[in-house]
């Protein structure tokens, strides 16, 4: 990847345009759970979203999978998407910006207070 795809971004670009023409691959079922998939994680995102890529391309790989052996979306995943989301950024360790700036402001304040 050079310079100029890091800074407009156009590498995630591509890589997102086929995870969609994945994703259009899947049941109706399936893709419905994607789109709400895709909108619970981007909250987890560093400033980038680069942090993403993987974890999304993971997630995509498990919904091929048990599409492809027949199961029920609701099977693989349960019916709170938003938690399966939020449990899965936890596990991966992406750290939204958010998270950096308190991690931040904590060291800053322990550093101020002596400790």
């Amino acid at each position: 990847m050079n310079l100029w795809d890091k800074i407009t971004g156009s590498d995630m670009t591509k890589e997102f345009k086929t995870f969609e023409s994945r994703a259009q691959k899947l049941p109706v079922d399936y893709q419905a759970v994607w789109k709400e998939i895709n909108a619970n994680l981007w909250v987890h995102s560093d400033f980038t979203g680069r942090n993403l890529m993987p974890i999304l391309d993971g997630v995509l790989g498990l919904l091929e999978e048990t599409a492809a052996e027949g199961q029920s979306v609701q099977e693989v995943l349960g019916d709170d998407i938003k938690g399966f989301c939020s449990a899965l950024a936890d596990e991966e360790g992406a750290k939204s910006f958010r998270d950096k700036w308190r991690e931040q402001l904590n060291n800053n304040i322990a550093k101020k207070l002596g400790k």
